[in-house]
């Protein structure tokens, strides 16, 4: 999994507790700890998505574009990171039967996984992530 997941459900909890007001991407990138560059590519990515709105200019910025309760992580992942589970397997030798055949049954493997990743994510939305925040504070 690669950080455009957790930079993005980080973003999309941020708008999330805005309650209706935009907030800018260096705003979004303080409370990520990264540079303003890194946010507003995952931005970018889930306004290309229709997870967010953007407003340019003076009082502009971002706002969730959808109900909390629709967005689930799997949608997030699978727009940010979807097979980043896929193991990354050398030129194999194909004389030998492990070589030959290691890629496609690690490939199968690893789909799998990422499958059952998928159902996880599916049961945990934006706004229970919300709430768990909540729960901390």
């Amino acid at each position: 999994m690669n950080s455009d997941f957790t930079l993005a459900v980080h973003s999309l909890t941020y708008l999330a507790l805005q309650h209706d007001r935009m907030a800018t991407s260096d705003a979004i990138s303080e409370s990520a700890g990264v540079h303003p560059v890194r946010i507003r590519k995952v931005l970018s990515l889930l306004k290309k998505h229709g997870f967010i709105k953007s407003k340019e200019g003076t009082g502009g910025g971002f706002i969730f574009a959808l109900d909390l309760s629709e967005v689930n992580l799997w949608d997030i992942y699978t727009i940010t990171s979807e097979g980043a589970l896929q193991p990354k397997c050398p030129e194999s030798n194909k004389q030998c039967i492990v070589g030959k055949n290691m890629q496609h049954v690690l490939f199968a493997i690893f789909t799998g996984a990422e499958k059952h990743l998928g159902t996880f994510l599916k049961d945990y939305t934006i706004k229970e992530v919300v709430d768990l925040i909540n729960q901390e504070s």
